[in-house]
């Protein structure tokens, strides 16, 4: 990978489009690179507000029809045995043609059905890996493009930037972090409702991503705004150290 290539990853960074031999590598280089550092804050910015711009409602059987369609179309076409052009003869001949178009015909379904039985996997891989992935994101998304959405963004310390996105009729929050340092080793960023006062627990953010969306966990209920704190990792039952962040919600 060229430094031309790691300079052209920034929109894959910000949208977590990048494996996670891809992502180390940007990471590493984007630590000694001002210009990707700004560019992926931008970019993470942006797709936060793109999310609350507008709001596409997918047809009601659209998942329906792509789970059709995942089990029912062939990745890769079935290797046929081709039988040799021989004469038939009489005796032994026959005999021993027969007993080779009997092989081969066996193997040959054999490999018909070991197809079968590989696309099936493929497609129950695909069907499992979807669930996955839609109830990783679906949550996410439907807050970020409710309509009632609203959203504040501020400058974290060290440069990075957060985006709080708040949904009233969801009653839930969506946190988008770009930028983030890394926490020190064996720790964590913990997300924290701050409920008059008293800080309740909100989740955890991943400490190996720079750039992240996390759904805050719980209800938002009547907290005015969410702090996020260095915590060993695995969370604290109630902060342990101080703020490293505060943001009030969006009115």
């Amino acid at each position: 990978m060229t430094m031309a290539d790691l300079h052209s990853l920034t929109g894959a960074y910000a949208l977590h489009a990048l494996d996670e031999q891809e992502r180390g590598r940007f990471e590493r280089h984007a630590a000694d690179c001002e210009s990707c550092r700004q560019e992926v804050r931008e970019l993470a910015a942006a797709a936060a507000r793109l999310g609350l711009a507008a709001a596409t409602v997918p047809a009601p059987d659209l998942k329906n029809r792509v789970m059709r369609r995942i089990a029912t179309v062939r990745q890769e076409a079935p290797r046929t045995v081709p039988l040799p052009r021989r004469s038939w003869t009489r005796g032994g001949g026959t005999r021993r043609l027969s007993r080779w178009a009997l092989a081969a015909c066996v193997a040959a379904a054999a490999g018909f059905g070991g197809t079968a039985v590989w696309q099936h996997d493929r497609a129950q891989q695909a069907r499992d890996t979807a669930r996955q992935a839609e109830g990783r994101t679906a949550e996410p998304a439907a807050v970020l493009a409710a309509p009632d959405a609203r959203s504040r963004t501020a400058t974290l310390a060290g440069g990075a930037r957060g985006t709080v996105v708040v949904s009233a009729s969801r009653d839930r929050a969506v946190f988008v972090a770009s930028g983030m340092a890394k926490p020190p080793s064996g720790k964590v960023y913990q997300l924290w409702f701050d409920d008059a006062g008293t800080m309740r627990s909100a989740g955890l953010m991943d400490p190996h991503r720079a750039t992240e969306a996390v759904l805050l966990d719980g209800r938002v209920d009547r907290a005015s705004g969410i702090g996020i704190t260095v915590e060993p990792a695995g969370g604290s039952a109630k902060p342990t150290s101080a703020p490293v962040a505060l943001l009030s919600f969006p009115t």
